[in-house]
């Protein structure tokens, strides 16, 4: 039986050697490479979108004789900041009402655009509709443990016909590796055991399938702010 202090342990071979050392690599370069290649991507793709629709004597390809990828992401914000700031005058909200009324008399169209724009306020949208914090709660059943979202306390028809004596909170429950899909599900207040860790560790836990803890030195311990 050979002990860490045998002198007659052996070193590891030259290909062990590199092979470690090759995964190392991989690690620090995959997510370095793969965030670049999907910005690279994004722009790419957006200024596919919008340059077709620039004037040409705007496009600064006709004087430079060079395609600089992300001067459409350019024209996008711009046009995008213009907009918006059209948006909140008067005169902007008075057109986006007359654009919805026409909107909501064309039945295909007005379903498609009610659920889209649901979509982009629920994303976009600077308001207090966020994750309160992040929290445990025992799903799918007693003895089973999962990471949840509080959203908000249960209110109207929800809170008033379930079949619980005290307060419901609405619990966004993940899936992993893709934290964008769950389920909602209402918890009386007394079986959601609030977390100290932030809604970024706890999205960091379940995208990595529980290998990336809050505090890698100490798990047992929240991360310590920077």
């Amino acid at each position: 039986m050979t002990t860490p202090f045998d002198p007659d342990r052996r070193r590891p071979g030259l290909l062990s050697r590199l092979r470690a050392s090759f995964l190392t690599g991989i690690v620090v370069i995959a997510p370095v490479a793969l965030t670049i290649w999907l910005i690279w991507t994004i722009m790419g793709w957006i200024d596919g979108v919008v340059l077709p629709l620039v004037p040409t004597r705007f496009n600064p390809e006709q004087y430079i004789g060079i395609n600089l990828r992300g001067v459409g992401v350019i024209f996008f914000l711009v046009f995008t900041v213009v907009v918006g700031w059209i948006a909140k005058g008067l005169i902007g909200r008075s057109l986006i009402r007359f654009a919805e009324s026409l909107v909501e008399r064309m039945p295909v169209v007005r379903s498609i655009y009610s659920g889209v724009k649901q979509i982009a306020e629920t994303i976009f949208a600077q308001s207090e509709r966020n994750f309160e914090k992040a929290c445990l709660i025992q799903y799918p059943r007693k003895g089973i443990w999962a990471i949840g979202f509080i959203s908000t306390e249960a209110k109207g028809e929800i809170s008033d016909r379930a079949e619980t004596m005290g307060k419901l909170i609405s619990v966004f429950v993940p899936t992993t590796p893709n934290p964008t899909s769950g389920f909602l599900l209402f918890f009386p207040k007394e079986d959601v055991i609030e977390l100290d860790m932030s809604i970024e560790d706890a999205a960091k836990l379940v995208i990595s399938a529980g290998l990336v803890y809050p505090n890698a030195k100490d798990p047992t311990q929240p991360a310590k702010a920077a």
